[in-house]
């Protein structure tokens, strides 16, 4: 089996997290992970609840890509392309997978930052058109919370964010907003 990016170096055998068998190049240092040594490992990973924190957690790591991210990788099962995915940190990279075998290749380091994150249990959701559209919305969300700090200064926007909060909770939170958007529109 050779490394999905060069397909002139042999795959070593080794361990992910104690547990999960992968195959990694001994060159680039990316990581091919079998699909199914990577189902049977996910199948005792705790499930998570909360996909938005989860998010919100990427969207706030550093990441550095590896310079073979943009790389076109060839499948070392198989020889198909491999479909990639954005994974939104602060600097993106990309995970790609086998659309045949699902097998999943990581660069160099990218496996350390799904880790970090959290998202290196649910690696299958990633390329799901509904957690994508999850990402680019809470990627907007915190692209119009910045927007606000950097236009009204960071004690305004707190306390309007606070305001929003307790106008969501309450019952005639609607009536509020739009008291404030009459109190505006002139």
């Amino acid at each position: 089996m050779q490394c999905p990016k060069d397909r002139k170096t042999d795959l070593n055998s080794s361990v992910l997290m104690g547990q999960l068998s992968v195959r990694c190049c001994p060159d680039c240092q990316g990581v091919w992970i079998p699909p199914e040594d990577y189902v049977s490992w996910q199948e005792k990973q705790p499930e998570i609840e909360d996909l938005s924190t989860l998010i919100d957690r990427v969207l706030e790591t550093d990441s550095m890509p590896a310079p073979t991210d943009r790389m076109a990788s060839l499948c070392p099962y198989c020889s198909c392309y491999l479909a990639r995915v954005k994974v939104s940190t602060k600097t993106p990279f990309y995970v790609e997978r086998c659309p045949n075998c699902k097998g999943i290749w990581c660069d160099r380091g990218e496996w350390e930052v799904l880790e970090k994150t959290g998202l290196h249990t649910i690696l299958d959701r990633l390329f799901s058109t509904d957690w994508q559209a999850l990402v680019r919305e809470r990627e907007l969300f915190a692209q119009e919370r910045r927007a606000t700090i950097d236009k009204l200064g960071p004690e305004l926007a707190a306390r309007i964010f606070e305001l929003a909060e307790i106008l969501e909770q309450h019952p005639n939170g609607d009536f509020g907003v739009a008291y404030l958007m009459r109190r505006f529109d002139k």
